[in-house]
């Protein structure tokens, strides 16, 4: 990380800026103060800091990771265009020597008498030397080059950041399922995930997920991990309101890899507490089909691990299975019990581009909905962002789910 810093200081600061200025100094402080304030807040909790003040360093620690990346990202393309922008330039410096006419030299008269003068020496240039509208020109290219990746990584964060905050947005899918009865099509489950309340994400934001779940008046709703990051004490009051989701059926709840890290057994009691029904490895019968749920794979090393047998246990197989699991990668262990649909999140589709593409290395789907034999997995792109407040290429979502019976 910080040789991917000092490469982005080279030629944002380095390279545009004289030394001693103001702007060199500016520059480098900010390239220093952005990763200082990201590590204190990745190891906060080892620091053990006060939450009141990892909040406050939090803002402009995780805006950074996000712009780093931008600048780091439109850097490297200036790279590209960086060489033919300094030949373009040099060509048209070089037209306009061209068509600008030399002075016209005076006849020098040398009286008879006068006496001989040492031969002028012919000034001589060394090959490295560097004119001065050659640094001009490297100057320009390198600010022109600069100005363009700050301002676009400044500009797609800015955005990508909005489009956070503002609160997830509503996605519809339809699944169909053999087994389905007709009694149940059109059933709706809307599935939460990714919420990551935390030191950015607080009571505000919570309201406004509720508010969009519910307004889409659905008969089930399935939170299916990462609710929160930190314990229990200090964001007691920002997922309160959780408590006021609605549905016909319940909401119920799984744990995903970010509970584990913020106290697994005080939040899985404290969200029962706010009146959501925790799934730990257990099922229960609704009329239509047989809703299971599972830890998090993350569990196993905390001897809390997912156990989709037992959830299963004694089940009718010819009725509809549908299970709640926040992983994707649990799609494997879910086809081979006969699962009818998984519906997971963890993904955040990626978040940041091109962050996209190192998700689908560890996930069989990044989002969306996809089968599996005679499993279909849909995978949320969920509703808040871990670290930065920030997504590209990737917007959140509540995902109203609506279950299609084949008999219909």
């Amino acid at each position: 990380m910080g040789g991917l810093h000092w490469y982005v200081w080279r030629r944002l600061v380095r390279d545009t800026t004289a030394p001693g200025t103001v702007g060199r100094r500016l520059g480098t402080a900010v390239l220093v103060a952005g990763p200082a304030l990201m590590l204190t807040v990745f190891t906060g909790d080892r620091l053990g800091l006060p939450f009141q003040l990892v909040r406050i360093v939090a803002w402009p620690a995780y805006l950074w990771a996000a712009v780093a990346l931008y600048l780091l990202i439109g850097v490297l393309a200036g790279e590209a265009v960086r060489p033919a922008l300094a030949r373009w330039l040099r060509r048209r410096a070089g037209r306009q020597a061209a068509t600008v006419p030399a002075p016209a030299s005076e006849p020098v008269t040398v009286p008879d008498d006068a006496p001989a003068q040492p031969p002028t020496a012919t000034p001589t240039t060394d090959p490295g030397d560097v004119s001065p509208s050659e640094v001009t020109r490297r100057v320009f290219v390198a600010r022109l080059v600069g100005g363009a990746a700050a301002a676009a990584a400044v500009g797609t964060v800015g955005y990508g950041t909005y489009g956070v905050l503002r609160g997830p947005r509503v996605k519809r899918v339809t699944v169909p399922l053999a087994k389905l009865p007709r009694s149940a099509h059109g059933y709706r489950i809307a599935v939460v995930s990714d919420v990551h309340l935390g030191p950015i994400l607080g009571r505000g934001f919570t309201e406004r997920v509720v508010a969009t779940v519910n307004a889409t008046q659905p008969d089930l709703i399935a939170v299916v991990g990462d609710l929160v990051d930190g314990s229990v004490d200090d964001l007691r009051s920002a997922v309160e309101p959780i408590g006021g989701l609605r549905a016909r059926h319940g909401a119920f709840f799984v744990t995903g890899n970010h509970e584990y890290f913020s106290g697994a057994e005080e939040w899985t009691e404290h969200v029962q507490e706010l009146g959501l029904r925790l799934l730990a490895n257990q099922r229960v019968e609704l009329a239509a089909f047989d809703l299971a749920g599972v830890n998090d794979v993350t569990g196993e090393e905390h001897d809390d691990g997912p156990d989709l047998a037992a959830a299963l246990a004694d089940r009718d197989p010819s009725r509809t299975s549908v299970l709640l699991a926040h992983q994707p990668v649990f799609v494997d262990e879910a086809v081979r019990h006969g699962v009818d649909l998984q519906l997971s999140g963890h993904t955040h589709g990626g978040q940041l581009w091109p962050m996209n593409y190192v998700a689908e290395l560890a996930n069989p789907t990044v989002a969306g909905l996809e089968r599996y034999g005679d499993t279909q997995l849909y995978v949320s792109r969920g509703a808040g962002a871990w670290g930065p407040p920030t997504r590209v290429g990737a917007p959140s979502d509540v995902t109203v789910v609506e279950l299609a019976s084949r008999q219909a």
